[in-house]
């Protein structure tokens, strides 16, 4: 009986389009989601040195949500490298200011590191509100 691993190669595989609506969501529990559906892991063709994964595009990024008290309690970081170059912001002000950089973070720190991760990574498309500009592509409602 001759049982190979099937090794998927990069131009054999379909990468479909996924279209997510974040209305009500929580931010870590899509960010998982997200990262396995980039990454491929939702297919049975998955390769782990190979790009299998599947486009996404987030609308309503506004309106995700984060439990508890994390948006009081949690900050952004940032730092620039200079003299008091780090800025602090919590999650309440994320949420509302920059909603589509809280949730790229969220998102790409569930990957793993390295060079194809961020290719990956750039299959990723976050919108505030509900249009995109990816209708051409005829992106399917994420499979949740």
């Amino acid at each position: 009986m001759n049982r190979q691993t099937y090794i998927a190669k990069n131009n054999e595989v379909k990468q479909d389009w996924w279209v997510v609506d974040a209305t009500d969501m929580v931010l870590g529990r899509l960010s998982v989601k997200i990262a396995n559906v980039l990454t491929g892991k939702h297919k049975p063709t998955y390769t782990p040195h190979h790009d299998v994964g599947d486009f996404v595009v987030v609308t309503n990024a506004d309106k995700l949500r984060v439990t508890g008290n994390k948006p009081d309690i949690k900050f952004f970081q940032t730092y620039s490298g200079y003299p008091s170059g780090q800025k602090n912001f919590s999650y309440r002000w994320m949420l509302e200011h920059k909603p589509e950089l809280l949730l790229e973070r969220s998102v790409r720190r569930m990957m793993s590191k390295g060079k194809l991760s961020r290719a990956q990574l750039k299959k990723l498309k976050i919108y505030r509100g509900a249009e995109h500009p990816h209708q051409a592509q005829q992106p399917q409602p994420f499979p949740y």
